[in-house]
């Protein structure tokens, strides 16, 4: 058994054994609900009754400083999470109703006690699609996408999780508490859930879009996302199938691919635009951006001004939405691309411009003055890697405040490809900068028929020790796309290892 985990959950999450291999990704359905309660005293509303609101008594160990004792008040919907806002003498007698405010109460899958560390040692020794989907039944929080290999040459998908079967409503906004009929009636069952064994395509890909469609009976979310990695994903595939065989390079080629798709439809509209000044910065910028491959390479003068581009066209189009933002992912993407076959549509009026071709010309020209302060007035000379990097940054040590702690836990800055919405996943957040803010924390690629040709590597790596030298020796690696071999038989280990230790009870 080797694979991928987590500190302090036993088992291996993401790996293979020597029968079948396995990965995941997030489904995103929707597992958590808001109610408002109709608090009086130490009582709730909840259909014609009036019900005791339970209590508990918890503490809260500081340390260095006094214990804190908290009580955490629950109606049948679930812990009233409001109590963390409300003054003390609200929380005695609830809220003034008559001013529209009531308690707010939290219902969600993970509060419940499940299996879901049962089901990891269950796929751990599964030997078979069959076995594999046993195990899943009991994976209930988080819900995932389980993809399945086995060395007989079968693929399959299965989504495990616990997803409520509402009454009335369908989560989106806080429910009446005190109305039964917005109660959770059931569990989505395990077999409707979506699932496929050994495809006709021969190809299953899942990068968080929609795994099922409008004729589906259950509602699992819509907060999908809009498909352009599975799109890409899916394109690279049947390239590799149509020149077959496909190999480990094909494969490992797919995880770095840092091609923009989602760009196609803009690039064309930016690149007609017309610029104040035609013999400036941005004019040439834009000169850059027309001989661009949408590749987002570390090297890429032409990635950096489009990313840039695109940070500025958001708060162009969208400001009268502030202080909510439009996403810059996928979603953000979708929605502009829509708006372009809409030259005439609202969305394109601002303050200061007027039209489509006006807002496009602005947020190149804003993004140019920004790439010149940052990179320089030669827009030949910039390099989206400058741009895009990440810092490793421990988690307890690593914003401090204190620059020489900071510097021992963390490490970085590296560049890299890809970006938001990009197979190469190195998400950026535009309202804030260029850095990068997610990651694909692990590659992997398994040989099914080799195994020891397997190939894997961890974000930074395998110690949690900053002096140790496994505490960052991947980093780099990660950042060029470069892998590890993995040793799986027991002859491989054996030769690669150093040392052995033995456990005697």
């Amino acid at each position: 058994m080797t694979g991928f985990g987590f500190s302090g959950l036993p088992g291996v999450v993401i790996g293979q054994n020597e029968s079948i291999a396995w990965g995941t990704t997030n489904l995103y359905p929707d597992v958590m609900d808001l109610y408002l309660e109709d608090v009086e005293g130490s009582d709730h509303r909840y259909g014609d009754e009036w019900l005791p609101v339970e209590t508990r008594e918890e503490t809260v160990e500081v340390q260095d400083g006094n214990d804190v004792d908290i009580t955490v008040r629950s109606t049948v919907n679930g812990p009233i999470i409001s109590d963390a806002q409300a003054a003390a003498d609200q929380r005695e007698a609830g809220r003034d109703h008559e001013d529209g405010s009531y308690d707010v109460s939290l219902r969600w899958t993970a509060l419940e006690p499940g299996h879901t560390a049962d089901a990891i040692f269950r796929m751990n020794r599964a030997r078979d699609w069959d076995g594999f989907r046993e195990a899943a039944r009991s994976f209930e929080v988080p819900s995932q996408n389980l993809l399945y290999a086995d060395e007989e040459g079968n693929i399959g998908y299965q989504a495990p999780g616990n997803v409520p079967v509402r009454g009335e409503g369908d989560g989106r906004y806080p429910a009446p508490g005190w109305d039964p009929d917005h109660t959770w009636e059931d569990r989505v069952p395990f077999e409707e859930l979506p699932s496929v064994f050994n495809p006709e395509s021969g190809l299953v890909v899942t990068a968080n879009q929609a795994s099922v469609d409008d004729e589906y009976t259950h509602m699992l979310t819509d907060d999908w996302d809009y498909g352009y990695r599975s799109a890409r994903i899916d394109d690279l595939a049947e390239e590799a199938l149509a020149d077959g065989p496909v190999g480990m390079e094909d494969m490992e080629r797919m995880h770095m691919d840092s091609y923009h798709l989602a760009a196609e439809p803009l690039v064309p509209h930016l690149v007609a635009a017309d610029l104040d000044d035609a013999d400036g910065v941005a004019a040439q910028a834009q000169e850059e951006l027309a001989d661009w491959d949408l590749y987002t390479d570390p090297d890429s003068a032409g990635a950096a001004f489009y990313q840039a581009t695109w940070r500025h066209l958001l708060p162009e189009l969208f400001e009268e939405i502030e202080p909510v933002r439009m996403s810059h992912n996928s979603r953000g993407m979708y929605v502009v691309n829509n708006l372009l076959e809409d030259p005439d549509s609202p969305w394109w009026e601002g303050e200061d411009t007027s039209g489509r071709e006006e807002v496009l010309a602005a947020a190149m020209e804003q993004a140019a003055d920004e790439l010149e302060g940052l990179l320089g007035d030669d827009p030949a000379e910039w390099r989206w890697g400058d741009l895009h990097t990440l810092t490793a940054t421990h988690e307890s040590f690593g914003t401090s405040g204190i620059p020489a702690v900071e510097r021992l836990f963390n490490r970085g800055p590296v560049e890299s490809s890809g970006g938001s919405s990009i197979v190469n996943a190195t998400g950026w957040e535009a309202s804030e900068g260029y850095g990068i803010v997610s990651v694909p924390s692990m590659r992997m690629v398994v040989d099914l028929s080799d195994r020891d040709g397997s190939t894997w590597v961890n974000l930074t790596g395998n110690s949690g020790h900053a002096f140790h030298t496994n505490y960052d020796d991947q980093l780099e690696m990660w950042s060029e796309g470069e892998t590890l071999p993995w040793a799986v038989s027991e002859e491989a280990v054996r030769d690669g290892a150093d040392d052995e230790l033995v456990l005697r009870p």
